[in-house]
């Protein structure tokens, strides 16, 4: 049986290719072909000196200038992509007229139907070649657009189309054809891409509204996100001709799944929803949870908040947590926090001296706040080896990472104590020897 499907394939093949040669030579023969091919070439030529003045004409008008980044800057960009399809466009539009025209004083037109054809393949292939940068629309414009153009091309689409319709796929109770499976597939990846890059443009324009609260922006997000994809299913399911009733066994699944094997991730949803609304915790904050994971937020996802600590590790963290547990947020979006230096001084020194020459030399420094408080030496001590202090200061951002605020003080409160002759102690004991044995007499 294989081979007699064999056999009957290579058959209808030969019978194309014997229809294609006696057309080819019929065309050779033929002064009306002959006609044709001439208006094909005038045609593209027309194309191509329009083309020549038109392009740069266009180019200079909608290219934008390299700072502007309106709405409207993105959307010029965005025709400019379109520019390389000018000319076989412009080729296929004077072939089509040629036709015409053709068919009109002939009463026939093969040669220059199948010019234009193939000029759209051209467009076609340019379109799918050089203008897709998307990784999805070129790999469609690869294996679907390019194929498609071909068969349109030489006449046979209609052919493969009926074979693909004829071709049924069973699946369960369910059945559909290869056509069809093709369609929704294509239909469904650009619909995608779509949402996706109208999602990307939303996004963009809610962060720039810097009058809103991050809280707000990032809810504004979501809820657009959710929104445009709900959006671009629905068109989907209406394009592909599915009735959404037939989903509803599909939604009681879902349901049921979201009911008991998927609770965590329902849970985790409404977290993030709720933390969206109150704002608690945002994209910069640097935050510690009960757990001991701490760092600063750089991305907060339908399902989790991804920190990321000093040393450049991601932590990924259920936003269930961040409502269940106890929440340290130390940056609350750039507010000031208040550290400490601790240091000695030697007993032998004045320490009624020691607080104004602290904080008139931490005062200096550019990373010292003077608000909410200014820089505060207190005393905290009488140690073993000294008298002990500590200077209280307020920092915008945290102490770890690129910042070293502490560490600055540190260096700044050695260096003053140095220059007014403080000496800071270093620790000793002092050692009592009881009921030694008498030193014998010399």
């Amino acid at each position: 049986m294989e081979s007699l499907n064999q056999s009957g394939i290579v058959q209808t093949a030969l019978g194309y290719l014997e229809q294609a040669r006696d057309v080819a030579i019929s065309w050779l023969i033929s002064p009306a072909a002959w006609t044709q091919f001439l208006l094909l070439i005038a045609a593209y030529v027309l194309a191509v000196l329009i083309n020549k003045r038109l392009s740069p004409l266009l180019t200079r008008l909608l290219t934008p200038t390299s700072a502007s980044e309106s709405i409207f800057a993105s959307a010029r960009r965005f025709i400019l992509l379109f520019l390389p399809l000018i000319l076989p466009l412009l080729a296929y539009a004077f072939t089509a007229a040629g036709e015409a025209i053709v068919r009109s004083m002939f009463d026939s037109g093969g040669v220059i139907a199948f010019g234009k054809r193939v000029f759209l393949f051209l467009a076609i292939r340019s379109f799918a070649k050089d203008m897709l940068k998307d990784p999805l629309l070129k790999l469609i414009g690869k294996f679907v657009l390019i194929p498609v153009g071909a068969l349109y091309a030489i006449g046979l689409h209609s052919l493969v189309a009926e074979f693909l319709r004829s071709t049924i796929v069973p699946l369960g109770n369910l059945s559909f054809d290869l056509l069809w499976l093709i369609q929704f597939i294509v239909i469904g990846s650009i619909i995608f891409w779509l949402g996706r890059w109208s999602n990307d443009q939303s996004s963009g324009l809610i962060h720039q509204q810097q009058d809103m609260e991050p809280a707000t922006r990032q809810l504004a997000t979501k809820a657009a996100e959710i929104t445009i994809f709900g959006v671009a299913f629905l068109v989907l399911m209406n394009i592909m001709g599915i009735s959404l009733t037939s989903l509803a066994v599909l939604g009681g699944a879902v349901g049921v799944g979201l009911g008991f094997g998927l609770q965590k991730i329902a849970s985790n949803f409404i977290s993030g929803v709720i933390l969206l609304l109150e704002g608690q915790a945002t994209v910069g904050d640097y935050v510690e949870l009960d757990g001991g994971e701490a760092g600063t937020i750089v991305k907060t996802t339908a399902r989790a908040m991804i920190l990321e600590t000093y040393d450049g590790r991601w932590i990924v963290v259920p936003n269930e947590d961040f409502i269940t547990t106890r929440v340290v947020n130390y940056s609350d979006q750039g507010s000031a926090n208040r550290y400490e230096a601790e240091f000695s001084v030697s007993y032998d020194t004045d320490i009624n001296l020691v607080p104004d020459i602290v904080e008139k030399a931490v005062a200096q420094n550019a990373n010292i706040l003077s608000k909410p408080y200014p820089p505060d030496c207190e005393l905290r001590g009488f140690g073993d080896s000294g008298i002990n202090f500590a200077l209280e200061f307020w920092v915008n951002g945290i102490d770890d990472g690129k910042n070293k605020y502490t560490s600055e003080v540190l260096f700044i409160i050695w260096n003053a104590l140095k220059e007014n002759g403080i000496q800071i102690p270093y620790p000793h004991r002092v050692v009592e020897f009881k009921n030694l044995p008498p030193v014998p007499e010399v």
